[in-house]
């Protein structure tokens, strides 16, 4: 060690040899740049270590040999040489790496001096085969965790459901939950199955209450016997979990009965439930979901019979309406008499009637409109018009609103006050009811009784409940291409508008005596007129016409018409005569006159052209089908070639 010699290390001038080729040839690697040559360098520090007092210590343990005493000893008097002088070398250190610290976070950031590359790492050798075993292994076993856990609970539920008899408690409340309004009011729970949320304003509440099957078994003592029944006999127990108490005047069955009358005799009616089967039992185990709907079907019924009666009372008819107990009485029209009646039935009487009588034939579209009128009621409680404009009162309609601007009368804003009520709307639903049957007894009994022409009736399938439209055809069987009589009848409440062929719009009252003789009336004129149409296809001439003929007997219904025909060279006429009561007259008359004989006024021969006076024809000895018929039969007989 004393004659130690320095030994300079020099980077060897030649870079290495990276790669010969097969023709000798040598490929260099390329010198490290500063960056790199420093990146390199910087792998070997131990950053490890905080400091170079631990160098120097773990250099030097393995060749101290002297006491620890004595170090101790030294390291206290050198300590408390200053008493500031650790926190120095503390600040001092500190200041030291900040400053490092800034240096390096310049260099990183100015990049002029250095530039910080990702130091390259030697890739793992993976084999991607090992890695699908592995995943394949974890997702195995992940997967028999999940179906252990899933057959344990299986296997709880099940041996919950074999020892439980009832259904949960919590379950049945969760789903009466879904269909019914809950609240709960201290330590009870309280429902309601009223229809206020729908808009409805009626008093009387539809509370009930929900309890527990097993709680109310245990506090309640022993049942009371049921009247009929044996001493031994247990009743049957409930399925359901839930026990829910509805008020006594809610209970049964309920429904309200619409009866049109003439003269004791049923014409329609009219059955409003709203449960579509038939009535439920009153028995205290049935369960829930069928007890409240039939609980809200009896508030349904009283709630609409109570609209209703009400309005009975309020209005003004001419005939006033009668309200006596559980029965309204109005009159339709003269002679018919429009009846309802709440039935309810709690099942405490003796014979309690819980089917409705069907006496005639059900009217649908009656029940319909009684459910769509009080829901109606319901929606406009709740769905006020919105003011025009934003500012203005809530309430008025905008038609009100516009009253102002628009200078109304007092006709007018009293038009836009007037509302009709459910009773009032039904009547007039009753009306057009016994109108519309009114009207197809007589067209269906026109048809039967007359055979030619053919009377065809369409009725519209959309209409109104208070307006409906029947088109009638009257046209002849094999001659429908020639002419035909349209007709169409409005039916309405109280009164009948028909729209004739030619335009004309006749007005008439309730009586069905009216239509039949309108239609009568439209059948001969249709008769005349199909004639003449007929006699233009043959080539006759037309002569002359008249729908009001003002001879002849006075007719009792209507007026007779006629029309004259000529025939292509004028030889022979035709007069046709139609009455609605006695029927068709046909007269036939020649030319030249084979009974003229020349006088001292008369001379010439060629007056005998006038023609003779008219013969009647046998009418009813005629060979053809129909009217139509028998005329071109006719027509074609007396037309001459010559």
């Amino acid at each position: 060690m004393a004659y130690s010699v320095n030994i300079s290390v020099e980077a060897p001038i030649e870079n290495q040899i990276q790669e010969i080729t097969y023709d000798g040839q040598e490929i260099y690697q390329s010198p490290l740049s500063m960056s790199e040559s420093l990146a390199k360098l910087a792998q070997k520090i131990d950053f490890s270590k905080a400091s170079t007092e631990d160098i120097i210590k773990e250099t030097g343990e393995q060749d101290k040999t002297d006491d620890d005493s004595t170090t101790k000893e030294a390291a206290t008097f050198q300590s408390s040489l200053w008493p500031w002088d650790s926190v120095r070398n503390k600040l001092r250190n500190a200041l030291t790496e900040v400053c490092v610290l800034a240096d390096v976070l310049a260099i990183a950031k100015e990049k002029r001096y250095i530039v910080l590359d990702q130091v390259p790492q030697e890739a793992l050798e993976t084999k991607p085969m090992v890695q699908v075993y592995a995943r394949k292994k974890a997702l195995a076993g992940a997967a028999a965790v999940l179906l252990a856990g899933a057959e344990r609970l299986r296997a709880s539920q099940n041996e919950l459901a074999r020892n439980r008899t009832t259904p949960d408690f919590h379950i049945e409340l969760l789903r009466l939950r879904q269909n019914w309004r809950l609240k709960k009011v201290s330590n009870s729970i309280i429902g309601d199955l009223s229809y206020r949320t729908a808009g409805s304003k009626y008093a009387q509440t539809g509370m009930f209450e929900v309890t527990k099957a097993e709680e109310e078994c245990q506090t309640t003592g022993s049942p009371p016997p049921s009247p009929g029944a044996g001493a031994g006999v247990v009743p049957p127990k409930s399925s359901s979990a839930l026990r829910v108490t509805v008020p006594s005047e809610l209970q049964g069955v309920a429904y309200i009965e619409v009866l049109c009358q003439k003269d004791q005799e049923d014409l329609c009616s009219a059955t409003i439930n709203l449960l579509g089967s038939g009535p439920t039992s009153t028995n205290p185990d049935v369960h829930w979901q069928q007890k409240l709907e039939a609980a809200q079907n009896v508030l349904f019924c009283k709630e609409l019979f109570n609209q209703l009666a009400k309005e009975a009372v309020q209005l003004q008819a001419p005939i006033p309406h009668m309200v006596v107990g559980n029965q309204i009485m109005a009159t339709v029209l003269p002679g018919i008499q429009l009846i309802i009646g709440l039935c309810h039935s709690t099942g405490t009487d003796k014979k309690p009637n819980l089917t409705p009588p069907q006496k005639s034939e059900h009217d649908h579209v009656l029940e319909h409109s009684l459910h769509q009128l009080l829901r109606e009621v319901h929606h406009k409680n709740t769905h006020h018009p919105f003011p025009h404009p934003s500012s203005g009162p809530l309430g008025p309609s905008k038609k009100r609103c516009l009253a102002g601007p628009m200078a109304a009368d007092r006709y007018e804003l009293l038009e836009m006050t007037k509302s009709q009520t459910l009773l009032e709307q039904i009547i007039q639903q009753a009306q057009h009811f016994f109108m519309r049957l009114r009207t197809e007894y007589v067209l269906d009994t026109i048809a039967k009784e007359v055979k030619d022409p053919l009377i065809v009736s369409h009725w519209n399938a959309l209409n109104s409940p208070t307006q409906s439209c029947v088109k009638i055809n009257i046209m002849t069987h094999g001659y429908d291409s020639v002419y035909r009589t349209p007709l169409v009848v409005h039916v309405g409440e109280k009164a009948l508008k028909c729209v004739c062929r030619d335009g004309r719009v006749m007005h008439m009252s309730y009586e069905p005596q009216e239509l039949r003789d309108l239609v009568f009336c439209q059948i001969y004129q249709h008769q005349i007129t199909a004639v003449q149409g007929l006699a233009k296809c043959m080539g006759w001439q037309y002569l002359a016409n008249s729908t009001h003929l003002g001879l002849g007997a006075v007719e009792p219904l209507g007026n007779a018409s006629s029309c004259i025909l000529a025939s292509p060279i004028g030889d022979r006429i035709i007069a046709v005569r139609c009455e609605p009561q006695t029927g068709v007259q046909v007269a036939i008359a020649q030319s030249p006159r084979k009974d003229f004989f020349p006088g001292q006024l008369v001379k010439e021969r060629k007056w005998e052209n006038l023609g003779g006076s008219f013969k009647e024809v046998r009418w009813d000895k005629m060979e053809g089908k129909n009217f139509l018929n028998k005329m071109e039969l006719l027509m074609s007989s007396l037309t001459s070639s010559q």
